[in-house]
């Protein structure tokens, strides 16, 4: 009974926990923690980009024009009845405007593809 207790484990069981536990904090940092970086710079540089004329919808759910853009801040008008709430930059969820601009950007783009690769297939035959 005493020579079970003094004996030392093996030490490949070591190296082997040590490789494993290496290889979990990568698939976390590569499947968790980058990701959610992305997603922060992205709408941050989206939050920066808010210009006056674009419609916005806020984290609380309001829809409205920017009117006025200051350092920190913004000043939207709401409906018909041209209500104005300042709020800060950072309730701002999304930029309407600037992602109807990127969709027709795509959509340009996979056309002019579309149209070299038709021309492509035409030039081959």
């Amino acid at each position: 009974m005493l020579n079970y207790l003094t004996t030392t484990a093996p030490a490949g069981g070591m190296a082997s926990t040590l490789v494993m536990m290496v290889l979990m904090i990568a698939i976390f940092y590569f499947m968790l923690i980058r990701p959610e970086n992305k997603r922060k710079k992205e709408a941050e540089q989206m939050r920066s980009a808010v210009k006056t004329g674009d419609r916005i919808i806020t984290i609380g759910g309001i829809c409205g024009t920017v009117v006025n853009v200051k350092d920190n801040r913004i000043v939207i008008e709401t409906g018909a009845d041209q209500v104005r709430i300042e709020l800060e930059k950072w309730a701002i969820s999304s930029n309407e405007t600037a992602a109807e601009a990127a969709k027709a950007q795509a959509k340009k783009a996979q056309e002019a593809k579309a149209k070299a690769k038709a021309a492509k297939k035409a030039e081959k035959n």
